[in-house]
């Protein structure tokens, strides 16, 4: 175990399973804010802060235990790493984003979170997301909003939608919360990840890369590879010229296997550097 856990906070004391940066600029989360060198997340109705130490990172809290689960924190990343080391095409991507952890991210919320990242980028997901928290959701800290609820989002309009800057993403929110329950979407657990995709897909406003996205940062399956314009340029730079991008999802989970989501993020946070 790499951490310990006081009232009030989580000390990681590995650096190299945990650096903050990587966790949360990597793409999967958008509930957080930088706040001077400390970091700031709010997933749901919880909040924490996040502090690099000199020798170890700090997660102060009310809420030790989500967190632990949250960050994924009793998941060996190293042997992971080690794992994904063998393949020539990993080790600038490990190197680069070696701090990385997957998040346990809450199904609704990672659901529509990802409906409204679709095609947009994420100055404009978080304005919409901070919308939906201001006016929905209750203060949970200085200046930070929870996520709303199931029943607040099921209730409003696709002209609310559009106010809080969702474009033409309004009426997929509008038509999602008819057809899902938190419940819903928590028995699908049981599903395969064939059938848990296909079921994601028949969802408004979720594609194959949204659907592989909620699998990966929400249902924590690994044996999924969302291919999106960086994932696509990185595959056709080291791998073969090809531009279906549900088939070179299938390709790169042929190549990796149960290690394909950890290496999707590895490669993504690193093709998107442009280093």
């Amino acid at each position: 175990m790499d951490y310990t856990k006081e009232k009030g906070r989580i000390v990681f004391h590995d650096k190299l399973q945990f650096n903050i940066e990587h966790i949360l600029e990597c793409g999967q989360v958008f509930c957080f804010e930088k706040r001077g060198d400390d970091y700031i997340v709010f997933p749901q109705d919880k909040v924490a802060i996040l502090s690099e130490k000199d020798d170890c990172v700090e997660i102060v809290t009310k809420h030790v235990e989500f967190f632990v689960d949250y960050f994924d924190l009793d998941t060996d990343y190293n042997q992971i790493k080690s794992n994904l080391s063998k393949f020539e095409i990993m080790k600038k991507p490990l190197d680069f984003g070696y701090g990385i952890r997957i998040l346990k991210q809450d199904l609704f919320e990672c659901l529509i979170s990802f409906i409204i990242s679709a095609n947009n980028n994420i100055k404009r997901i978080k304005l919409i997301l901070g919308n939906l928290r201001k006016n929905l959701g209750d203060e949970i800290g200085d200046g930070v909003y929870s996520f709303p609820s199931f029943e607040k989002l099921q209730s409003c309009n696709l002209e609310f939608f559009k106010s809080m800057g969702a474009g033409y993403r309004a009426a997929y929110l509008e038509k999602v919360c008819s057809q899902i329950t938190p419940e819903l979407l928590d028995d699908w657990r049981k599903l395969d990840t064939p059938s848990l995709r296909k079921n994601l897909i028949s969802l408004s406003g979720v594609g194959p890369k949204v659907a592989d996205c909620v699998l990966l940062f929400a249902y924590h399956r690994s044996d999924v590879f969302p291919v999106d314009t960086w994932i696509n340029q990185m595959y056709n730079q080291y791998f073969s010229p090809l531009e279906n991008r549900e088939k070179i999802s299938r390709n790169l989970v042929e190549t990796f296997g149960n290690l394909a989501g950890f290496a999707q993020q590895y490669l993504f946070y690193y093709q998107r550097s442009g280093e």
